[in-house]
């Protein structure tokens, strides 16, 4: 069996490669991206103490939603895109919801890189979901309704902790606790279907 050097390989090449369940591919991606992305989100929220959650966020985000990535644009800025929003996201939920009872976008997004999906990336994205649902199928019960009002619904920890009646420390060790299930299980069955 040959050994792949995926460093060769540009980010658009290595994101048909993650397409196609490739999860060393998505690995490479998120060391070539990781630093810039770490220093950026360090600027933004001015400490180190949220970074690495974000950081997993952010990527984690990023791996469900690579169907959806247009190779007319740089990844970098996209994967930028998508750990700002995050950061946005997060910002937003530790304000009083008094200034911003409707928790409305900020002005400067933007959203002009953002177009419709064509047909084939549809069939992508939905066997994407399809294999993420099955993922999803299998965790804990408690673990797939945190993880699902994280990732797919994007609520806030602290919606999480006040719809789940829970301590928002327990809901931010348990979502931590889930997303390290989740990439376990992503790679596991990846590495079960190469075989």
């Amino acid at each position: 069996m040959a050994i792949i050097e995926y460093n060769i390989y540009n980010d658009r090449t290595l994101v048909g490669m993650v397409i196609e369940g490739d999860s060393i591919a998505f690995d490479t991606l998120f060391a070539r991206h990781r630093d810039s992305i770490y220093a950026m989100l360090l600027k933004f929220a001015g400490n180190s103490d949220d970074v690495d959650d974000l950081m997993q966020e952010a990527f984690m985000k990023a791996y469900l939603k690579i169907g959806s990535y247009n190779p007319k644009y740089d990844f970098g800025a996209w994967i930028y895109a998508i750990a700002r929003n995050t950061f946005v996201d997060f910002s937003r939920t530790r304000k009083s919801k008094a200034l911003n009872p409707q928790n409305l976008p900020l002005e400067n997004s933007d959203t002009s890189h953002i177009s419709a999906p064509t047909p084939e990336e549809c069939i992508i994205n939905a066997q994407q979901r399809a294999q993420i649902e099955r993922y999803i199928s299998m965790l804990p019960e408690d673990y797939r309704e945190l993880f699902e009002l994280r990732f797919i619904d994007e609520y806030s920890y602290e919606e999480i902790a006040e719809k789940l009646n829970m301590k928002l420390g327990t809901v931010k060790t348990r979502i931590f606790r889930v997303r390290n299930m989740m990439c376990r299980l992503i790679t596991e069955g990846e590495q079960s279907d190469e075989k």
